[in-house]
């Protein structure tokens, strides 16, 4: 199993930046694709963001394109958000997760996820 834990989290105004780091360690890293999920106060968990085990595919939720990027450092064992024009329904806890793929493809990203990580919070003020 792959154990992950995510760090980056903070309280920023609106139209700021952050960027979140989850950190992978246990099986390989460039076996997972990767991928970002959050919950609101009061909200489902939902998907945000996931990126394929080299990198070379990525697929967004709509209402963050454009504004955040998902990346991966397979070399660092580690996966990023950059969260950038964050508004204040961007608060929310943001959990990293696993999912053990054969391919390139990210088709079905979350339906058997592999590890979640412990979450990190993001608070943004208006």
């Amino acid at each position: 199993q792959v154990q992950l834990v995510e760090s980056g989290g903070g309280l920023v105004q609106a139209g700021g930046s952050l960027r979140l780091s989850c950190a992978a360690s246990g099986r390989r890293f460039s076996d997972y694709g990767m991928g970002w999920f959050r919950q609101a106060p009061g909200k489902e968990r939902e998907f945000v963001a996931s990126i394929s085990r080299s990198g070379s595919s990525t697929d967004y939720v709509d209402f963050v394109k454009g504004r955040f990027t998902i990346s991966r450092d397979n070399a660092k064992n580690t996966v990023y958000l950059q969260m950038n024009s964050l508004k204040p329904e961007d608060t929310a806890v943001y959990y990293c997760a696993a999912e053990r793929y054969t391919t390139e493809d990210l088709t079905g990203f979350g339906n058997a996820l592999s590890a979640w990580g412990q979450g990190t919070l993001v608070t943004v003020s208006s």
